[in-house]
């Protein structure tokens, strides 16, 4: 994309995402054939939809139970992810997800916070919100619970109160964002004292070539717009969070290689001889937390951050 404005970005994501929420899949060309982000014949997964929407999940460890009382259409593998599993959630806990898509991880977190708690989720395209209420009405069904609520909103500016969340979760979606210390802003913002994070989200180990920077294909695949791990923790720590502890997951660029999802082979094609998409991106974890008053922050890494 030449030349790139903070909002031609968040166009750019928000049209792709409609796209994904109406059809399953993003194409950046009408004439291509329907599979992950617009390249080759195969379906795949990854955060631009596809048909191994089960694998994916799998792949980042949700369970099969969890999967069996899914809402229809609510997992769009568009995880990278499982950050319900490391946020330690508890009855009676106040959840914010962003960039909540059809309510997927909502949904998984609806039964961990029961009938005191509540989750929040929050997404700027019109159309996944209307696919998230949608399964409203089967949520309540299945887990017998009325705690999941989704709200149209950016996550640079997110439509909920200061100091009102206790835990905040995310997968695959601050990459996203043209303002990603806006939205570690805002997570501190409403984000309760002592409240804490729990993410999942693509993470560069190097910075990649330009063809592949540049590609709108890769933006909305979660590719383009990641940061290297450590300016992550930079961000989280500028934001005035603590006990930050990021964990790279190689696992899941390794599952999506291996299904053979288009856009990775197309970014595969794209890097110098001898080096894999898994040489350039992680998925990656972070948890941290919010100081309670009187508090200083400090961050540390994972044992397989820092090796």
């Amino acid at each position: 994309m030449p030349n790139p404005t903070p909002q031609s970005v968040l166009d750019k994501v928000r049209e792709g995402y409609a796209k994904i929420a109406r059809e399953g899949v993003w194409v950046s060309d009408p004439g291509t054939p329907k599979s992950s982000c617009g390249s080759g014949s195969g379906g795949g997964g990854g955060c631009c939809g596809g048909v191994n929407a089960a694998a994916v999940a799998a792949s980042v460890g949700y369970t099969e139970a969890q999967l069996a009382v899914m809402p229809e259409g609510a997992n769009m593998g568009l995880s990278c992810g499982n950050p319900t599993a490391i946020a330690s959630l508890k009855p009676g806990e106040v959840v914010l997800d962003l960039g909540a898509g059809g309510g997927f991880d909502c949904f998984v977190a609806g039964p961990k916070v029961g009938p005191a708690g509540r989750v929040i989720g929050v997404d700027m395209t019109p159309d996944m919100l209307s696919k998230a209420r949608r399964n409203i009405d089967s949520y309540r069904e299945s887990a017998g619970l009325d705690n999941v609520e989704f709200r149209l909103g950016e996550i640079e500016n997110l439509p909920v109160a200061d100091a009102s969340v206790d835990v905040v979760i995310s997968n695959c979606v601050i990459n996203l964002s043209p303002d990603k210390p806006r939205v570690w802003r805002e997570i501190a913002r409403v984000l309760k004292p002592g409240g804490r994070l729990a993410v999942s989200d693509l993470a560069l180990l190097r910075p990649l070539p330009e063809s592949v920077a540049s590609s709108i294909e890769a933006l909305v695949g979660c590719i383009a717009g990641a940061v290297l791990v450590d300016e992550s923790r930079r961000m989280a720590g500028a934001a005035g969070l603590t006990d930050i502890v990021l964990t790279p997951k190689p696992e899941y660029i390794r599952a999506l290689t291996n299904m053979q999802d288009p856009l990775y082979q197309k970014i595969a094609a794209a890097l110098p001889a001898g080096k894999t998409v898994a040489d350039y991106v992680t998925s990656l974890d972070l948890t941290a937390r919010k100081p309670r008053e009187g508090e200083s922050s400090r961050a540390c890494c994972g044992p397989s951050c820092c090796a």
